[in-house]
């Protein structure tokens, strides 16, 4: 069988994906081993560098492992699904539930650790949430996002913050669909803009219990409303 020649680019993605094609649809079943990289990069019309980076990544996928002297043997016909990747595809309230055990953590955290830069930062978010009530909703969502975000962040925990950074783009997604849906800011612009400033002052206080009380209180009547909707 002829892999077919590929396109002038990008090479090494494009040979990567014709190989993961054929390993998917079983061509080489697990435990087969893939024919050399010379032959490999006849086949494809690309040079045996292109190839070893294409395998290279097939193997970060799960696909493929080499064995010493041996060859390159495929383990898997299912690639490895990346973090990222996982998180794209779950229901939104899957995704708030797990939001909701680090921020309230991650309040908890905060209201004993903030210094005054935190401190400041979190004010000036919580500014900027105030004047996107008047904006569309995406741009009130960035905002409420980039609160919740330096509230994270004061907590101190870099593994806190990166988290919280993959959750962010599907959030965004969940809450912009959620407000179009329910029109929750076409009878109050200003959305739980009183909870989040009382989450803001009881870290600034320093209240750990405080802090994470009003954060799931926050946090758990937006996840009742994405539960509601159909």
């Amino acid at each position: 069988m002829s892999l077919g020649a590929l396109r002038p680019s990008p090479l090494v993605e494009q040979a990567a994906e014709r190989l993961r094609e054929q390993i998917v649809r079983g061509h080489w079943p697990v435990g087969t081993k893939l024919p050399g990289e010379t032959t490999l990069a006849k086949e494809l019309g690309v040079g045996r560098s292109t190839v070893r980076e294409a395998l290279q990544a097939l193997a970060g996928a799960g696909l493929v492992k080499a064995r010493q002297g041996a060859g390159v043997f495929v383990i898997a016909t299912r690639p490895t699904e990346d973090w990222p990747a996982r998180l794209r595809r779950a229901a939104v309230t899957d995704v708030y539930e797990v939001r909701m055990l680090v921020e309230v953590e991650a309040a908890r955290l905060a209201a004993l650790r903030r210094t005054e830069e935190d401190v400041a930062a979190m004010r000036e978010a919580l500014t900027g949430r105030v004047a996107a009530a008047e904006g569309d909703d995406a741009a009130f969502v960035d905002a409420d996002i980039a609160l919740h975000a330096a509230i994270v962040a004061s907590a101190r925990n870099p593994v806190l913050t990166d988290l919280f950074g993959e959750f962010a783009p599907v959030l965004r997604e969940g809450l912009i669909e959620l407000l179009d849906l329910l029109g929750l800011r076409g009878t109050d612009l200003r959305h739980g803009e009183d909870a989040h400033a009382d989450v803001v002052r009881a870290v600034e206080a320093g209240d750990p219990e405080e802090a994470a009380r009003l954060t799931r209180q926050e946090l758990e009547s937006t996840l009742a409303l994405l539960q509601s909707t159909p």
